[in-house]
């Protein structure tokens, strides 16, 4: 903007310091002033003008008076300075608009203008996000690696959006998984704290255990320190010698003590890896997608206490027929909440979910628990759930069903079935697995193992 325009208004022209003159070469505005060290001096003030200016207009300085020519350019508004978060909330604008290549150049905007920490981790997440989108899984696993590592990202959030579902399908999703569980410097401990705690809290005990195996180990081991100069001597023998026996025998039962705690503190280990396992399998679960009878589209978690999901999963053909023999125990079947969920290993058919943005919209989100919230924890209402069981029916279709399979086939290798055989997985009312077997389920075995819903044992099972 020109400072004639922004400094010199016509309302003072009956200034006495303040003159007007036209020229051939356009109007100009004179004042009477001094300049010291480039900055403009009035003698007094003046409204509306500062004190001290310095001119960036074209001045000349001629008989005591100092001319500013006025512009004839129109005047520019001032420009906002792009910050991280606008660059942040601009790409994802972009992106639900379909230019995935104009976010993520936003996205990398943002990151070099020295984001703070949360700023850094929407960028990098949802660099992730485009990078899937477009196929590029390597990219969007190492933007997730920084965002875990660097930014204390909630690894659920991964689970839980549905832009990454082509991400999650893939074999870098099960590395960044594992990495994830077994925690460490590339994916931050985060996500390995909060599956320890939901397993301390399935098994109290554990810790009390372990203590124990460390207070005797470390009492057999002192007492071995004293026992082994004893059986030297002894060995040795000589006047005052300790009896060879007797000390050989006290040696052996403190090393065989200390072998023996050292091998059931491993195998307590060894049982919490695996249950740990087990818990972010379970969690990866609860976050398949289902299509009801009514179109709509929920997760395995908003099932819980409403109906019993029964996997199918194998060839074409098996599943049908299983799906078919299930027909004719259908009304028991309904009374104790068996869902069926077929799975089948030839169908190449793509499904996909409906596109839903960045993250999880904020009412679903808000129904959904994740790692570091009470595992166990109820996700909707009475009402939500009245309205839910109205929707089920007697089968449900997969979505995204490349996550399936894989969660699948690591459930498998898990039982140590071979991965891609026929097996049924039945899922208890609270969402965790309840059995699983080769081949397809005896539906009458299954009427009779299961209790109705309204029963004493299914209300425990919640």
């Amino acid at each position: 903007m020109a400072i004639t325009s922004l400094i010199f208004q016509p309302l003072y022209f009956s200034h006495p310091l303040l003159q007007f003159q036209s020229s051939i070469t356009g109007p100009k505005w004179v004042l009477r002033t001094t300049i010291k060290n480039g900055f403009l001096h009035f003698p007094s003030p003046i409204s509306g003008l500062k004190w001290v200016y310095k001119p960036t207009h074209k001045t000349t300085f001629r008989d005591g008076f100092l001319v500013l020519a006025s512009s004839s350019s129109p005047s520019k508004e001032p420009t906002t300075e792009a910050t991280a978060e606008s660059c942040v909330t601009l790409g994802l604008s972009l992106f639900s608009k379909g230019r995935v290549k104009d976010a993520l150049a936003q996205f990398d905007n943002a990151l070099a203008l020295e984001p703070n920490p949360l700023e850094a981790q929407a960028a990098f997440y949802n660099k992730a996000c485009c990078h899937a989108y477009r196929g590029e899984i390597k990219k969007a696993a190492d933007a997730l690696r920084k965002a875990l590592r660097d930014y204390n990202l909630k690894f659920s959030t991964i689970l839980n959006d549905p832009d990454l579902a082509s991400f999650r399908a893939s074999p870098e999703f099960k590395e960044l998984q594992e990495e994830a569980r077994l925690g460490g410097e590339d994916t931050g401990d985060s996500l390995r704290k909060d599956l320890k705690l939901i397993s301390e809290v399935q098994a109290p005990f554990r810790g009390v255990r372990r203590f124990f195996y460390v207070a005797f180990t470390a009492a057999a081991g002192i007492s071995t320190f004293f026992t082994v100069p004893r059986l030297i001597r002894a060995i040795q023998g000589g006047e005052g010698a300790p009896d060879i026996w007797e000390t050989a025998t006290n040696a052996a039962i403190n090393i065989g003590g200390i072998v023996v705690l050292v091998a059931l503190f491993i195998w307590d280990n060894r049982k919490e890896e695996e249950q740990i396992a087990q818990i972010m399998r379970d969690e990866t679960l609860s976050r398949l997608p289902l299509r009801l009878s009514t179109n709509r589209i929920v997760e395995l978690v908003q099932l819980r206490d409403t109906s019993r999901p029964v996997i199918l999963a194998g060839t074409k053909e098996s599943v049908s027929r299983a799906v078919e023999k299930a027909e004719r125990f259908r009304t028991e079947l309904l009374r104790r909440g068996v869902l069926l969920v077929p799975v089948t290993w030839d169908d190449d058919k793509k499904q996909l979910t409906d596109r839903k943005g960045f993250g999880v919209p904020e009412k679903a989100s808000s129904s959904l628990p994740s790692l570091g919230e009470e595992f166990e924890k109820r996700t909707q209402s009475i009402i939500a759930k009245s309205r839910l069981k109205a929707e089920l029916r007697f089968k449900a279709e997969i979505v995204s069903p490349e996550e399936w399979k894989r969660w699948i086939r690591d459930q498998q290798t898990s039982e140590g079935v071979t991965p891609g055989e026929d097996v049924y997985i039945i899922l208890r009312l609270d969402g965790r697995v309840r059995r699983s077997g080769r081949g397809m389920p005896d539906w009458q075995q299954i009427v009779q193992e299961l209790p109705p819903m309204e029963a004493l044992f299914s209300k425990l099972e919640r």
